[in-house]
């Protein structure tokens, strides 16, 4: 199967497991699940959940990481200060990149917005240089998207 029917299959699978499920905690951990399973060459698929002025290491697949993140710190921080996404073709050449697993030499991180507010972001590592690109960005802009509408994101939105 290429990328692109990978990624559609991705989140044609998310949709279909999360439609009957809203809640944050299991809808999280499960599309970390999906994530490492349809994915090639990534070595970490997690949330940092935006609490009490910091973010905190949520639902993850791979290698234990990095507990807390200050706001603008590492590519997680300036994805969640910014509200855009984070495409990091070589993260030593991101300034102030958190290196939570020296394995890791690319990152995709994409901020769950949610009533205008950055509750969450989805950090995607990978071991190989450039490994992210345009189409994993849209596609898992899609998935952020049905996770939205499909989970009950409340809790996280009174818990700031």
């Amino acid at each position: 199967m290429n990328k692109t029917a990978n990624l559609k299959a991705m989140n044609q699978a998310l949709q279909a497991l999360i439609e009957v499920e809203a809640n944050w905690l299991t809808n999280l951990a499960n599309s970390t699940a999906l994530l490492m399973q349809f994915m090639d060459d990534i070595n970490w698929a997690g949330y940092y959940i935006w609490q009490q002025g910091e973010l905190v290491l949520g639902p993850f697949q791979g290698k234990t990481a990095c507990v807390r993140i200050a706001a603008g710190q590492g590519v997680c921080g300036t994805a969640y200060s910014e509200k855009k996404v984070q495409l990091v073709e070589d993260v030593c050449q991101f300034e102030g990149h958190i290196a939570c697993d020296p394995d890791s030499r690319s990152e995709l991180v994409i901020p769950v917005i949610v009533a205008g507010e950055v509750i969450a972001v989805l950090d995607l590592d990978s071991p190989q240089l450039g490994r992210f690109d345009e189409v994993d960005k849209n596609y898992l802009l899609e998935f952020i998207k049905i996770l939205i509408t499909e989970t009950d994101f409340l809790p996280l939105l009174n818990n700031k």
